[in-house]
């Protein structure tokens, strides 16, 4: 297949415009599509970088799988996917275009956010990872990039359907020529190469966001990778009361337990950590351009109540 370059059509379906970022496993695309005149984003793999983790075969098939088991997820905070193939010599996912931007630009712009603002994106957050990991998917690569936040305040996961893949054979950290983004909020189980991960390892990752967004850091210190290695195998995580952020006590206590090196002393699930963050997320009122108060699912003012998991 030729290089991939603007204008090009993949599917005969999905029309490239413009970049909008690039990483060490390919490209991400504002594209547009053909069939529905609908705007999208496409994300593109280099088929060599996946069959790192074995067979280029298995690896496409994989892709093919774990595309389709994320675009079965619905929720209001994980962006869908639409479409997946592999043309030539690349892996492509279509999804929705998120109009706002990610929580790693968000935080370089605003460094770190107050309580409610921050315990309400990791509220959002925890709602979709309810949803996948009720249908038996593990994100696996929870960081800022990751994240987007949208104009209206909705909070989006991004990449379910691709990271699996990436990590099936191990955490991978390193050999994709990744940047250590991932390994600042990788779970000690993934970083030990624990075949067996389950959805406490995402837990773990809301744990380090949740510090970060706080404080204005990650839990341990970014420039030194093997640090950071030391650290979450190892090292107690720093308090937030220790960093100059006054919080409340059983706020600093959850998220210590998110950030508990064996899993079984983190929360159980999600919707536990969403039910946990309540007393600290903005009380509803009603928005300046309606004429009555949101209720207490209504996804259009998630930093004043966000949308719960289903069911609660």
């Amino acid at each position: 297949m030729h290089a991939i370059r603007q204008g090009t059509v993949l599917g005969d379906r999905y029309e490239l415009d413009q970049p909008l970022g690039r990483g060490s496993m390919g490209q991400v695309w504002h594209g547009r599509d053909l069939h529905l005149g609908r705007p999208v984003a496409v994300k593109t793999v280099v088929a060599e970088l996946l069959s790192e983790a074995g067979n280029r075969d298995r690896a496409r098939r994989r892709f093919v799988r774990e595309a389709k088991a994320a675009a079965r997820l619905d929720s209001a905070n994980i962006a869908t996917v639409y479409d997946a193939a592999v043309t030539g010599d690349t892996h492509w996912l279509v999804m929705q275009l998120v109009d706002g931007a990610t929580l790693g630009m968000v935080l370089g712009e605003q460094e770190q956010l107050e309580v409610a603002s921050a315990t309400a994106v990791a509220a959002q957050i925890c709602s979709g990872l309810a949803a996948a990991h009720a249908a038996g998917l593990v994100h696996r690569d929870l960081k800022p990039e990751n994240v987007m936040v949208r104009r209206d305040g909705v909070v989006k996961i991004l990449d379910f359907g691709l990271v699996k893949l990436m990590a099936d054979d191990g955490p991978r950290l390193t050999a994709t020529g990744e940047q250590p983004g991932n390994l600042l909020y990788a779970s000690p189980e993934l970083l030990s190469g624990d075949p067996d991960l389950d959805g406490r390892s995402d837990l773990y990752s809301v744990g380090c966001l949740l510090h970060h967004m706080l404080v204005g850091a990650p839990p341990f210190p970014r420039d030194r990778p093997m640090a950071v290695l030391r650290g979450h195998l190892h090292d107690t995580p720093p308090g937030l009361a220790e960093a100059g952020v006054p919080v409340p006590d059983a706020l600093q206590d959850l998220v210590l337990a998110l950030l508990a090196k064996d899993r079984e002393d983190r929360p159980a699930s999600a919707a536990e950590v969403y039910g946990a963050l309540g007393p600290w997320l903005p009380a509803a009122r009603p928005g300046p351009d309606t004429l009555r108060g949101f209720g207490p699912e209504d996804p259009r003012r998630p930093f004043v109540l966000p949308q719960g998991p289903y069911p609660v």
